[in-house]
């Protein structure tokens, strides 16, 4: 099995198109890890990172572990990719939302030149975002107590805010547009997906911590007893061939649904008919539920908070804390949150009627399904039926790194890399770039990734589902 894929790595260096997309993946993915080293000037990253750090080895890391995670330690450093690529991925999210709810944008996509469009209306949008982010960044590292439970010290170092605040703004700003640009260039340019590959590369390199953080774990300082250290250990092992498994199967798991096309006159020539069938994905939302859910979740503790601290009441205090990342409440409400923006993106991405139409234009029916309002209906149930298993299965995988951290006591760091967003997405990342890879040396008459050797006795995995 090993030497199948270290001969399958070979080939890919064999094919000058595919070597070349592999190196320039390599060096854009390198310059990524870069910008989010850089610090901005006038800030005092490490004061925010011994912080992180310390935070980091306690049963959960907060809401600056969260959000670190997907900027790969930037926000920690107080770098210049602090902002990460979030900004980005939110105003396309937006923008797809608003494609399906807004007639004129809906028009606007099946338009010539719509799509590119709507990419620039993305950029645009990015930009007011990476603004308001930026400001909100920029004061919450002025006052790092109000924002970072426990923090003591001084983060800023510039006199004059007003020109931090600026600066830190712009700077921010400058940062998320560049790996923006950066992942459009290894979607164009290289291999994968561009903007995963750099969110998958932020995931990835926290990954020495997180051995750390393992090791500690194992092999607590002296003085401390260690107690149970091989369940653990085997346990967390477990756990990870679990769970990665369970993403593989529910990221590529669809329902196919039968379709029989009759046989047609286009003009004078005569399109036979035949038998295909539909792909309804299981998790067709993806890690967007996940997303919109821990994103709502992150700012209402930190609200609450600060008004109780502001206006001394102690009920803004008690609420608060009743919303605490690991809480009974938090658990309940993310994994509710989950499965109603499961449902919300099914319905505003998958369009039930206009797929009815397509099939009754272009001569297509379901067997056993009438075509028209029949067909609309049976695409809703089966599509609704079919997403309520894909946001449970979330709801769980969301729930993990929550239990791991708050309920077994491990580290934030490790349990990050049991459940929850990261896992998602570094392994549809992985699928999808091997996917990619396979293409190019199927073409040229190379075995691929995910399926075995020709001359292999074992089961045949195709890259496509």
């Amino acid at each position: 099995m090993f030497s199948n894929i270290a001969n399958t790595f070979a080939n890919c260096f064999k094919i000058p198109e595919l070597k070349s997309r592999i190196l320039f993946t390599l060096v854009v993915l390198a310059i990524c890890r870069v910008v989010a080293i850089i610090p901005i000037p006038g800030l005092d990253g490490s004061a925010l990172t011994a912080y992180a750090e310390k935070s980091a080895t306690q049963a959960g890391g907060g809401m600056l572990g969260m959000y670190s995670l997907f900027t790969g330690g930037a926000l920690e450093r107080c770098a210049l990719g602090a902002l990460g690529i979030m900004p980005y991925i939110s105003a396309t999210i937006i923008i797809q939302l608003l494609t399906a709810v807004v007639p004129s944008l809906s028009k606007l996509v099946r338009e010539e030149g719509g799509r590119t469009k709507i990419v620039q209306y993305g950029r645009y949008l990015t930009v007011l975002l990476c603004f308001g982010w930026g400001v909100a960044t920029a004061y919450g590292w002025e006052n790092p107590g109000s924002v970072f439970q426990g923090f003591e010290g001084k983060l800023v170092l510039i006199d004059n805010l007003w020109w931090y605040r600026i600066q830190t703004m712009l700077m921010l700003t400058t940062g998320t547009l560049l790996l923006m640009w950066l992942g459009e260039q290894i979607s164009e340019r290289g291999i994968g997906n561009g903007v995963s590959l750099v969110i998958t590369v932020g995931i990835m390199a926290r990954f020495p911590n997180t051995v750390r953080a393992i090791h500690q774990m194992m092999f607590p300082p002296v003085g401390e007893v260690p107690k149970g250290l091989m369940f653990k250990a085997v346990a967390l092992v477990a756990l990870l061939v679990l769970v990665v498994g369970a993403v593989i199967a529910i990221t590529q798991a669809q329902r196919k649904i039968p379709v029989q096309y009759a046989q047609r006159s286009v003009g004078r020539r005569v399109v036979p008919g035949g038998t295909s069938f539909m792909p309804l994905r299981v998790n067709y939302a993806g890690v967007m539920p996940i997303i919109f859910a821990q994103s709502i979740l992150m700012f209402p503790e930190g609200l609450l908070r600060t008004l109780g601290s502001i206006s001394n009441l102690k009920f803004f205090t008690e609420l608060s804390g009743y919303l605490r990342y690991g809480s009974l409440p938090y658990i309940t409400l993310e994994g509710l949150m989950i499965i109603f923006f499961s449902y919300f993106w099914v319905a505003t991405q998958f369009n039930e009627l206009q797929i009815s139409d397509d099939l009754k234009k272009y001569g297509g029916y379901i067997p056993g399904v009438r075509p028209g309002q029949a067909t609309t209906n049976f695409l809703h149930e089966a599509m609704s039926r079919i997403t309520l298993a894909g946001a449970i299965f979330l709801a769980i995988i969301a729930i993990i790194p929550v239990v791991l951290s708050r309920g077994l006591s491990v580290p934030f760091e490790v349990a990050s890399f049991f459940g929850g967003t990261s896992i998602l997405i570094t392994v549809g990342v992985m699928l999808d770039t091997l996917r990619q890879m396979e293409s190019h040396l199927l073409m040229r008459h190379y075995d691929g990734f995910l399926k075995t050797g020709r001359g292999g006795s074992g089961p045949r995995l195709r890259g496509r589902f």
